[in-house]
């Protein structure tokens, strides 16, 4: 969602457009019917990119009856795309409705105007809308007083598991209700995926005790608060027993918050989402067990506040060592944390440029494999300052 909105702020300015405040998709999975302003500060969302781009709240009256047209930009598009193919289709219409909003915007080769534009949306003008910034700020100080603590985004909710086809762990029933789910869910295409070559590939998020062992490995001790940013979990206290009995300090919004503090929020997925995003990046140490859209966003914000850390899981490489644990192979705990240390030795939100496609990669796949903007705005969202003490250059905002 911020991605897609930032993108499209870009986009305006490149092809010169007014832009409509977005309207939030109320039709996935959730069915959340928030609007723009539930979610986010809309008057200081305008005000902030005021000398960018113009935005309004709604389409003018006088352009209710215009040439329109809807139009569904080509993916990773470049400006050579937007100046060329969209920016023309002026000469025909007064309003283009932009049809998808999701990676419309190539990640690099973008003048430093446009890529810069990005940041300052995403970072300064995307602000959560009051009550979600007070709320989240709320929980976080309760997460404080526990002393550091680590966000964990745990997806083992039920459709992050039915739409991945991941089944480990699950009960035969279990599984078979994730891909009923799978099944009737029209808008996820692939229905037929096999949950051990799945997990084999490193596609299925952690499950709950996997992620305990994976803390364990690490050296996190069993009295370290950690902060739960995720929906309800399949299977409840079940699926979560054996991370409960490593670490007892777990926490969520709905144990920090009462019912009555919720409430205005329950039954609203992204805004609840948006409670779970400012604890986890003003965590100490953030750990995704997947790496989705929620996972990259908080790591790339996480970045441009300073490389706070953020420990990504190699997940194909851990679960073949926690299945060798597992199965004896590997036979004590020891041997198991030092591999697990020495593999993510250099995943730990390091300051590093933004990854390439992978080589040997062509067309849309060269684009898919590439490392998104928002994961890692550097160094685009930062500037190079010469120190005249140092003779350096220094990295700030």
């Amino acid at each position: 969602m911020r991605a897609g909105i930032c993108d499209m702020v870009a986009v305006a300015r490149i092809i010169n457009a007014t832009l409509v405040i977005p309207e939030l998709d109320k039709h996935s999975f959730w069915q959340d019917s928030s609007n723009f302003s539930d979610v986010f500060d809309e008057d200081h969302f305008i005000d902030s990119l005021k000398n960018d781009v113009k935005i309004i709240k709604k389409l003018p009256k006088e352009l209710a009856h215009a040439n329109r047209t809807v139009k569904q930009f080509r993916s990773w598009s470049g400006l050579q795309y937007y100046e060329e193919e969209i920016a023309p289709m002026w000469d025909q219409y007064q309003v283009i409705r932009a049809a998808k909003s999701d990676s419309r915007l190539a990640n690099n080769n973008l003048p430093p105007d446009i890529q810069k534009l990005r940041c300052r949306a995403c970072y300064e003008a995307l602000r959560f809308a009051p009550e979600i910034e007070a709320t989240g700020k709320l929980l976080r100080d309760r997460m404080r007083a526990y002393g550091p603590y680590i966000a964990l985004h745990l997806r083992f909710e039920k459709d992050m598991l039915s739409f991945s086809g991941c089944t480990h762990d699950l009960s035969p029933e279990e599984a078979e209700e994730l891909k009923s789910i799978r099944e009737n869910t029209s808008w996820w295409k692939v229905k037929e995926i096999d949950p051990v070559e799945q997990r084999a590939k490193g596609f299925c998020p952690l499950t709950p005790k996997e992620v305990g062992i994976f803390l364990s490995a690490l050296g996190f001790q069993s009295t370290t608060p950690i902060y739960i940013a995720a929906g309800e979990i399949y299977g409840g206290d079940l699926h979560m027993a054996d991370l409960h009995s490593r670490f007892p300090l777990l926490m969520n919004k709905e144990k920090l918050a009462s019912a009555e503090e919720l409430e205005p929020f329950a039954n609203h997925a992204s805004q609840m989402a948006a409670l779970d995003y400012i604890v986890s990046i003003q965590s100490d140490v953030f750990i995704p067990s997947y790496f989705g859209n929620m996972a990259r966003a908080v790591e790339g914000h996480r970045r441009f506040l300073g490389h706070k850390k953020t420990i990504s899981p190699d997940r194909k490489a851990f679960v073949r060592l926690f299945d060798k644990y597992e199965a004896g192979t590997i036979k004590d705990f020891k041997t198991l944390a030092n591999r697990v240390i020495e593999i993510h030795r250099r995943r730990q939100g390091s300051p590093r440029k933004r990854k390439g496609p992978i080589s040997g990669t062509k067309g849309m796949d060269r684009f898919r494999s590439e490392e998104a903007f928002y994961v890692n705005p550097l160094p685009d969202c930062l500037c190079q300052k010469e120190s005249p003490i140092l003779n350096s250059s220094a990295i700030m905002r």
